[in-house]
């Protein structure tokens, strides 16, 4: 996980918002490989194991539980998938993030590529992904566990294409900017208007 992201996240326990702390362990540059995220509101901690926040647990009575999973290298999408994602998203200068969710994740490659300057967060990948400098990834059950209107642009795999990964994405992109799901047959939202759909792919915009 970037340093940076900590002030992004948000416990996923329905209370208030509050500003999590985080507590570091091993570091890799500015990617935190071990440490805790603890909510001081509810008081529950999330263990950081191999760069992965783990959001699924009840805080620390699950910390160290379970062997580790690995996650070797992901696999590199053709240029013109990115190229699509890219258009769909209007993503026309660097800084923020974008948030992928599932499937969507194996995507981060191919945009960071085209795409200098932002930084992916990568919510329930696949088993094949790999956190990386221009990636983060975050575990958690049934929620995107960051802030508000944080995202530059939220991507949906089409292992997620439903409820509530729907009104969760809504819940984290900024106004004006783009949702896109990896399915045609989307009912948006509410918030969420539709742009275009085709070729396996729905796209949408926040108003």
């Amino acid at each position: 996980m970037h340093i940076e992201l900590t002030e992004m996240l948000r416990c996923p326990e329905p209370h208030e918002l509050g500003v999590l702390v985080l507590s570091t362990g091993e570091m890799l540059g500015r990617m935190v490989r071990s440490g805790i995220v603890g909510c001081p509101i509810c008081k529950r901690e999330y263990p950081i194991v191999h760069g992965v926040v783990d959001f699924t647990g009840r805080g620390t009575r699950d910390v160290g539980r379970g062997p580790a999973a690995t996650r070797p290298p992901s696999p590199v999408l053709r240029p013109d998938d990115a190229q699509t994602l890219q258009a769909l998203l209007d993503l026309s200068g660097p800084g923020g993030f974008i948030v992928l969710v599932g499937d969507g994740v194996r995507h981060a490659v191919g945009l960071a590529g085209l795409r200098g300057g932002v930084h992916f967060i990568g919510v329930n990948a696949p088993s094949d992904a790999e956190e990386l400098p221009v990636l983060s990834l975050v575990r958690a059950a049934g929620v995107i566990p960051l802030r508000p209107a944080m995202a530059r642009g939220v991507v949906l795999g089409a292992d997620v294409a439903a409820p509530p990964w729907f009104e969760e994405g809504q819940r984290v992109l900024l106004r004006g900017r783009r949702f896109v799901v990896e399915r045609e047959d989307v009912v948006p939202p509410p918030g969420i208007r539709q742009l275009a759909a085709g070729q396996g792919l729905w796209a949408g915009e926040k108003s």
